[in-house]
């Protein structure tokens, strides 16, 4: 468990400096990473501030506990080994057989196949729902006695924009709580808590980790109860991530500032870019003015990030021409990472949601821009679509 220093100064400061006080001994500026997986005991029960086994604590997974909740604005954040084994901790320690969760229809193909194929066979229920539909959202979450409502925004990888606060008023009403999968907007440029989510879950693996070289997951709350569950599940079940992938993510971390603004500066000129070509049928990504969601994206977050979704009049032949052209955009799964990343969805990171309503289209592209000089990257698409 990790308290957050009140986050009185700026988001670069809070992400350099929070759980990163100097070494006391030596003055080493940067922690010790440590990989002790066991701690000598003071006589028997006699802990040394609480460590005893490395499931249960470990200072440099502490230390980026007490970063991540800084940044989110959060009492309490817990690290685990990939962002579904923190989803997957977060609805065992909140869930039972009988409960519900309401998700939108556009959600992550991985979310969607844990909360239908292992909780649906448990006995937790599920319903998907266009959440920027208030009205149907309201009444799924009702007629279903709801125990979570589950929001990614902007979602993966059709960048729907959702009202946190309208959703976290719509859960609150029904007694559910309201989960948002941050990872596309990172804590940089979104906080849910502070719209009035109740817990934020991120794939740290992304945006946060930054690098594409570490795997790892985070659950952020300010309720005391519902923390103390989800802390239960992570030392019971043992989902932690470790010493080197928690010091790996804290690294990250202390760049995202720099990096998400560079993201969203290559971001916007790609899908202006994309805009002016034939071969695009639409460009998917809120910081253009005619996106549906640009307005609600502008209110409740600091910039528009660096995912952009692109769909081809040509259809998945098109699709996958282009994803396969490209020389600075490596073809690969994931996102958020330094380098550009193209995605084909529809057989790729949505392939588990293929035959159902969360299916992908088959003509889109899903592009990760990266922190390279945006001229090469529009000079890569551009060769790439002269392949059509």
């Amino acid at each position: 468990m990790s308290h957050a220093a009140d986050r009185t100064a700026g988001f670069n400061t809070t992400a350099v400096h929070a759980g990163q006080a100097f070494e006391p001994r030596t003055g080493a500026v940067v922690p010790p990473l440590h990989f002790s997986s066991t701690y000598a005991q003071d006589g028997i029960g006699g802990l040394r501030d609480g460590y005893e086994y490395g499931r249960g604590g470990n200072p440099t997974r502490d230390a980026l506990q007490e970063q991540l909740a800084a940044v989110e604005g959060g009492k309490y954040a817990y690290s685990f080994g990939s962002g579904l084994a923190a989803e997957d901790a977060l609805i065992r320690a909140l869930c039972r057989p009988g409960d519900h969760i309401v998700l939108g229809n556009d959600a992550y193909g991985g979310t969607y196949r844990l909360i239908s194929r292992i909780h649906g066979d448990w006995g937790i229920g599920n319903t998907a729902v266009n959440l920027a539909d208030p009205d149907a959202t309201a009444h799924a979450v009702r007629d279903n006695q709801t125990r979570l409502l589950w929001v990614e925004t902007p979602s993966n990888p059709m960048m729907r924009i959702s009202d946190i606060a309208a959703l976290a008023d719509i859960a609150h009403d029904a007694g559910a709580l309201l989960v948002v999968d941050n990872t596309f907007a990172s804590p940089y440029l979104q906080n849910p808590l502070a719209l009035g989510a109740d817990i934020v879950i991120h794939s740290t693996t992304k945006y946060i980790g930054g690098h594409s070289d570490v795997v790892g997951g985070a659950v952020v709350l300010n309720d005391e109860e519902l923390a103390q569950k989800v802390q239960f599940l992570q030392f019971a079940a043992g989902g932690v991530s470790g010493p080197m992938d928690a010091f790996l993510t804290t690294r990250g971390l202390k760049t995202l500032g720099v990096r998400m603004d560079r993201h969203c500066e290559n971001g916007q000129a790609v899908a202006e870019w994309l805009l002016t070509r034939p071969e695009v049928e639409a460009v998917l990504y809120p910081g253009l003015p005619d996106h549906p969601g640009h307005e609600l994206a502008a209110k409740q977050m600091r910039g528009f990030g660096g995912m952009v979704s692109v769909q081809f009049k040509g259809g998945a032949e098109a699709a996958r021409k282009v994803a396969e052209s490209t020389r600075v955009f490596t073809l690969a799964e994931s996102l958020g990472g330094i380098e550009s990343l193209m995605n084909y969805p529809a057989e790729m990171t949505h392939a588990s949601v293929k035959g159902t309503e969360l299916a992908v289209p088959d003509n889109l592209l899903r592009l990760s821009c990266g922190i390279e000089d945006v001229e090469d990257l529009l000079a890569d698409l551009e060769q790439a679509f002269a392949q059509l």
